[in-house]
């Protein structure tokens, strides 16, 4: 998937943080771009998600997101799996799954939601496994 590989290559610019990337679109096109940005601008909610939905929504100067489509390369945690479904966003592809805090494959936040949201995991599954591995390798090196 195209725009799964972009978020990948976003991924790769969050340096000190985790590497997660989110590409959010709508009738094909690209709204917004994003990375986890915690560390650096030392704020809890600057994950790739986060920032990617804030940024569509001003750009299409509303908060309703309805008709996007949001590629992410790991399973958004519940704060950012709740903002996705009120935003409206009709669908959600991930990379990795989140054993331990996953918004839907662990805590099923759309089972409990009436949000419409297709959600499809394991998108170049293996290629955001080694992103998140290897970060996680070379902080346990230091």
């Amino acid at each position: 998937m195209e725009f799964m590989k972009l978020a990948i290559r976003e991924a790769k610019k969050s340096g000190i943080d985790i590497p997660v990337g989110a590409i959010l679109v709508k009738n094909g096109e690209i709204i917004a771009t994003a990375h986890n940005t915690r560390e650096i601008d030392n704020d809890i909610i600057s994950h790739a998600e986060i920032t990617a939905i804030r940024k569509a929504e001003n750009i299409l100067n509303n908060w309703r997101l309805k008709d996007c489509e949001l590629y992410v390369t790991l399973e958004p945690c519940p704060m950012c799996g709740w903002a996705i479904l009120q935003s409206g966003i009709s669908k959600l592809y991930f990379g990795s799954y989140d054993k331990n805090y996953g918004a839907f494959s662990s805590a099923n936040l759309d089972k409990i939601s009436n949000s419409k949201i297709q959600i499809y995991g394991g998108i170049m599954e293996e290629e955001c496994d080694k992103l998140l591995n290897d970060f996680f390798a070379e902080i346990r090196n230091k």
